[in-house]
């Protein structure tokens, strides 16, 4: 039986531990992204806050694990690993899939714990009930490829190295299978805020549908459009940071 060390080991990547901190930041990664893509949010947002970055299995050093197969099932494991961590308000931080992973986490969070996150940040991602077909996940490894080209979310020097590509696409096909196959289930809204964030030239989310995640919250609502495509958050991450810390320093009661 693994016991909640070594899920804690498997599952969670804490760059600059912040024992202390009144907030954990909890970093929900892109399909086919990993716990590191997160080490730059870690290192710059300020003492007040703990980050917890998620590693999925199947890429990096648990590439030897199969993946899961679906958000729901991704959802109901990183939920039972961050329950470990609700002794502190939880700020979940996804982008693209990671966004939806963490609405279904903020979800089974609110309704199967009671546990309210203090805010949810969905970056690069259509709201959950604004569903589109999307089939990239079946085309062959080419194509796959360039698709994420397209989305420069990986450094152009990787995909062109087919060692590196070969072992990331597995983890990058089953992201998306995961991704494009997930079906929204209606529901009560969150209680918890939501910050959607979106670039305006992003190919896989329009701003109306980003606009569309009010639907999900009872509670406060934002939205920041930032000049960019589905990456947008590289290029404005001291922004994104000043806005996450912002959020943390608010108090729970009033968020």
């Amino acid at each position: 039986m693994t016991t909640s060390a070594e899920l804690n080991r498997l599952w969670i990547r804490r760059y600059h531990p912040r024992p202390d901190a009144a907030v954990r930041v909890v970093c929900l990664p892109h399909a086919g992204g990993s716990a590191s893509f997160y080490r730059p949010v870690s290192a710059g947002l300020p003492a007040g806050t703990d980050v917890l970055a998620v590693q999925y299995p199947g890429r990096q050093d648990r590439r030897a694990e199969p993946c899961v197969a679906t958000i729901a099932e991704l959802a109901d494991q990183v939920t039972s690993v961050l329950l470990q961590w609700t002794d502190r308000p939880l700020v979940l931080f996804g982008h693209s899939m990671g966004a939806t992973l963490g609405f279904e986490v903020a979800r089974r969070l609110e309704r199967d714990h009671g546990v309210v996150p203090h805010a949810l940040f969905a970056s690069g991602r259509r709201a959950p009930s604004a569903s589109r077909t999307e089939t990239v996940h079946l085309r062959d490894d080419d194509g796959l490829i360039e698709e994420i080209r397209l989305l420069s979310g990986t450094d152009t020097a990787v995909l062109e190295d087919p060692e590196v590509i070969r072992m990331a696409l597995p983890a990058i096909r089953a992201d998306y299978r995961a991704a494009e196959t997930y079906v929204y289930e209606p529901g009560p809204a969150l209680r918890c805020p939501v910050w959607s964030l979106v670039g305006d030239d992003d190919p896989k989310v329009t701003v109306g549908e980003a606009r569309t995640w009010s639907h999900h919250t009872e509670g406060a609502f934002a939205l920041r459009v930032f000049r960019g495509g589905h990456f947008y958050l590289t290029a404005h991450q001291r922004e994104i940071l000043r806005l996450i810390a912002d959020c943390a320093a608010v108090p729970a009661a009033t968020a």
